[in-house]
């Protein structure tokens, strides 16, 4: 009997097998392609910036092939942005720090740099109005997939209602594939892309 060999339809695709498939698609990105949609990026927030001024944002600094980059983080604190950076400690929520400046960094776990300032606790979250989420993809309909260690995961129930929750992702990893969905996922609000911008997820 021969085995069919089909292509797997994206909606019966498990988190596994797209997580496999999107990391492989990343380590294949020139370092001169990352680079340019890391500065895309920037520009993308600081065209933000006069509507994010007063506000909060929950940011992160990118480990391997995540897109953004210290630059992003750097620019919103420039900015006069309160920015808070993730704090990784037992497997239940992340706690945050408030990003004073590269020099105010120390090491972290899973290769992560954090802010080396008093810890704020997990519910410091909801201080933020806008909350840039690192993902391997987000569909249309605001699902994201993470990395699969499920921190956000366990994070995000805890966000303010009104926040912007803003997918940072490649402008190929924004799909139309509808990605796998648990009940406990927390759908994005907005997706965050090199030449796509910020952009509303949410249907008026």
């Amino acid at each position: 009997m021969t085995a069919d060999r089909r292509p797997t339809p994206a909606a019966e695709t498990t988190k596994g097998q797209w997580r496999t498939r999107l990391k492989a698609a990343r380590r294949a990105i020139p370092a001169t392609s990352r680079a340019a949609e890391a500065s895309a990026l920037v520009t993308a927030l600081l065209a933000k910036g006069p509507e994010l001024t007063g506000t909060t944002v929950c940011a992160y600094l990118p480990v391997g092939s995540e897109p953004g980059s210290p630059e992003m983080v750097e620019s919103l604190h420039q900015s006069g942005i309160r920015v808070l950076l993730p704090v990784v400690g037992a497997q239940g929520p992340l706690d945050w720090a408030v990003y004073t400046g590269r020099d105010g960094l120390r090491p972290g776990p899973f290769g992560l740099q954090e802010p080396a300032g008093p810890r704020l606790g997990c519910a410091a979250i909801r201080t933020a109005g806008l909350l840039l989420v690192p993902a391997l993809a987000v569909d249309r309909s605001g699902v994201r997939l993470g990395r699969g260690g499920g921190y956000y995961d366990r994070s995000l129930p805890a966000v303010d209602p009104r926040a912007t929750l803003a997918g940072v992702v490649r402008d190929e990893e924004f799909l139309d594939d509808r990605l796998p969905a648990e009940p406990h996922d927390v759908l994005m609000t907005s997706v965050l892309t090199p030449h796509g911008g910020l952009r509303s997820l949410v249907s008026g």
